[in-house]
């Protein structure tokens, strides 16, 4: 049971990657959705530059490794599972840009919406 649970787990960490990455643009259609993008967002950010802050879902993977008595993953998730495996080290800073441009880009197409179907209303 515990090898299923760890898969649940890598499973949603992954998708809440996507999400933290690509969520802004379900704003767009989903105007509301923009305050839980900007948390996911703001944490994810916190969890990769404030040192000791722990992903709540890698310290779940990693204890449910050790209930299979594998040891805590070597470099956190984004080491183990991404790094080398998904994207190659050296494009890591491109990556980190293409990221920031994505969320700027969505989060700008949400306030355009906004202004947009605020003016429709107001009319």
């Amino acid at each position: 049971m515990a090898g299923f649970l760890t898969g649940v787990v890598v499973a949603v960490h992954f998708a809440a990657l996507i999400y933290i990455g690509l969520g802004g643009f379900l704003a767009w259609r989903w105007p509301k959705s923009i305050f839980v993008h900007i948390f996911f967002a703001a944490w994810g950010v916190a969890i990769n530059t404030v040192p000791g802050l722990l992903c709540p879902l890698t310290t779940a993977e990693d204890y449910l490794r050790a209930q299979r008595g594998l040891g805590p993953l070597p470099g956190g998730f984004n080491e183990y599972y991404i790094y080398d495996h998904l994207i190659p080290r050296s494009l890591l800073p491109v990556v980190a840009v293409v990221a920031v441009v994505l969320l700027v880009v969505s989060y700008v197409g949400v306030f355009v919406l906004w202004r947009r179907r605020r003016a429709l209303v107001t009319q």
